[in-house]
């Protein structure tokens, strides 16, 4: 099969790919020593950088949704059931046996089913667990300086329970996303694709939900008309 090599990744793509990469690394480390895991740079100075860094995704945050939305790649994420159970038979088994990808890549068409429905928990679950627990953490007791009695907050415990939960749930979907790195046609593929933007794509055109082959346009129209 002839393959096209395709721009899949545009610059502020992998711009916020890999910045967001970077800040959840280097919050996760931070976090974890404010836990008291280990002692790297100091509590006071953990609490410091880890604030910093969260305001820093925050308004990555903020310019990644608007770049989705203006875009229309918020369309890569919602989620299908079309080919999922042949893609997690593809992940249990026949990737160990070298069997060919069930689902075909696509620039309209990035992700496999069962990636749409991971990166949609994340987005509308995981990610705003974090955020909001995260700014309850960084605002506690500053409402209680205006008396504003409705905003006060009694306790951190369940913010924090919240915050530790979403954080490990992130840990999760880092070392999953690790290892789906490898599972492209080479180990190193993926990896490649998203640090030069290019990747080597099949030489056919696809649904959007990375099934059948997608019909002619052109024959399309004009049965249309």
């Amino acid at each position: 099969m002839s393959t096209r090599s395709v721009v899949v990744y545009k610059a502020f793509e992998r711009f916020w790919h890999w910045l967001q990469a970077v800040l959840i690394f280097f919050l996760g480390f931070t976090g974890f020593e404010i836990h008291g895991t280990y002692a790297f740079f100091g509590f006071r100075d953990a609490v410091r950088y880890h604030n910093v860094a969260a305001i820093m995704l925050l308004l990555l945050i903020v310019f990644a949704v608007f770049w989705h939305l203006t875009t229309g790649e918020w369309r890569q994420y919602v989620p299908t059931l079309t080919n999922i159970r042949s893609q997690l038979n593809y992940y249990l088994f026949g990737i160990f046996r070298n069997a060919p990808h069930p689902t075909r890549k696509t620039v309209l068409s990035k992700l496999n089913p069962l990636q749409k429905i991971t990166y949609f928990g994340l987005k509308v679950l995981v990610i705003p667990i974090i955020v909001t627990s995260g700014l309850l953490y960084m605002l506690y007791r500053y409402p209680q300086q205006y008396g504003i009695a409705g905003l006060n907050i009694e306790s951190l415990e369940v913010i924090a329970i919240a915050h530790t939960i979403g954080a490990f749930l992130l840990v999760s979907f880092v070392v999953g996303h690790l290892y789906l790195i490898t599972t492209g046609e080479t180990v190193t593929s993926n990896l490649k694709a998203m640090l030069t933007g290019v990747e080597d794509l099949a030489d056919h055109g696809t649904e959007p939900d990375g099934g059948a082959p997608a019909p002619d346009p052109v024959i399309a129209q004009e049965k249309a008309s």
